[in-house]
């Protein structure tokens, strides 16, 4: 019973994702071409070429703070920089027209460097797309409800994966790397005002995945899909 629900789980996971990756290649068509694109937490930069693609860069950037995965991107044609996203960036002000980041904010224990750093780095009127786990989406709200612990915080310890949560996709599986701990996950409204406090003027949030109906549903009514994307724009020097 449990394989069959895991099952079924994977697939809409990979098919809410999907939608996800949808998303944000959307909002980044939006950006006039020729720009500065760059991928923070680019893994193997596979999915960075898909938006730099789709936003029509030129010059395409990424920061990997795993040294395979930082080669596997450069060898790719992408400029890689290794660097702790919890610290400052190497970068200049305003350096990119776009910045992008999938699946990332959740990781870091300072949000508040990460996102500063993220307006910091785009230039005026350029376009930034954030994407990450939604605490408030449906799935994580009935686990809640059960006094389970949220599917998006099920791996926040290195004893035990899917900690305290029957259900989740990994549990019963060795930990991860301390990296791929979950440490803070935002809801629609605390994700909007988060990058908000930090200057960046939202165009939109987006949303996929919908547990257990169909992956678009997110998109109709995103305050409770699985993935957010935040999407703004620096309209002014931060601060």
């Amino acid at each position: 019973m449990r394989a069959a629900l895991a099952r079924r789980a994977d697939a809409m996971f990979a098919r809410a994702m999907a939608l996800n990756l949808e998303n944000i290649e959307g909002a980044l068509q939006a950006v006039p071409s020729g720009g500065r694109l760059i991928d923070l937490g680019c893994d193997d930069g596979a999915r960075t070429l898909r938006f730099a693609a789709a936003a029509r860069c030129n010059e395409v950037h990424g920061v990997e703070l795993a040294g395979a995965s930082a080669d596997a991107a450069r060898g790719r044609g992408i400029s890689v920089k290794e660097a702790d996203l919890n610290e400052a960036l190497p970068f200049d002000d305003a350096s990119f027209d776009v910045v992008v980041s999938n699946q990332v904010l959740e990781h870091l224990p300072d949000t508040d460097v990460f996102v500063s750093e993220v307006v910091r780095i785009l230039r005026p009127g350029g376009v930034a797309a954030v994407s990450t786990e939604n605490l408030a989406s449906w799935h994580n709200v009935a686990a809640l409800v059960l006094g389970w612990q949220p599917f998006s915080l099920g791996n926040v310890t290195s004893r035990r994966a899917g900690l305290g949560n029957p259900l989740a996709v990994h549990r019963g599986e060795e930990p991860g790397e301390a990296s791929w701990q979950h440490e803070r996950v935002f809801s629609y409204r605390g994700l909007r005002e988060l990058f908000e406090a930090h200057g960046l003027a939202i165009r939109d949030v987006l949303g996929a995945g919908y547990y257990p109906l169909p992956a678009t549903a997110g998109r109709l009514e995103p305050r409770h899909a699985a993935f957010l994307t935040v999407v703004g724009s620096r309209l002014e020097s931060p601060g």
